[in-house]
């Protein structure tokens, strides 16, 4: 079962890193949206590598925490969650507000949420019939 769990979530990793390059794709390169997102100092360009370490980052990050929690703790899919949904939120206070114009601080806003929302919902495992954990 652990086996089958690990490449579960594997796939949940990989799965959150596709999805972050397939929007990135299509938003800046079919769409034209021009990804950078500045400081008060610099300007920066997002790029597609750029996109994959962050999308990656964040689902390596969120299977360690899940996993660390799960060995010590029977609620660890209730902490887990709350932790996730509450980086996701100050992800998104932080993370698109920095784009350089409309277009980059919305294609931010998405990618931010799709990684979390399919991290969210598929890395914890499914809870077996009849334990409430």
């Amino acid at each position: 079962m652990t086996n089958n769990l690990s490449l579960r979530r594997a796939a949940v990793a990989a799965g959150a890193t596709l999805v972050a390059t397939a929007e990135f794709a299509i938003l800046h390169s079919a769409a034209g949206v021009d990804l950078a997102a500045g400081t008060a100092n610099a300007t920066r360009q997002i790029t597609v590598a750029a996109v994959v370490v962050a999308a990656a980052v964040a689902a390596l990050a969120a299977w360690t925490l899940l996993a660390m929690l799960e060995r010590l703790t029977n609620r660890a899919r209730a902490w887990w969650t709350s932790i996730a949904v509450a980086v996701l939120l100050l992800s998104l206070l932080v993370g698109p507000p920095s784009g350089v114009g409309g277009g980059a601080k919305t294609t931010l806003a998405l990618l931010h949420l799709s990684v979390g929302v399919v991290l969210i919902l598929g890395l914890p495992r499914p809870r077996p019939e009849g334990l409430n954990r």
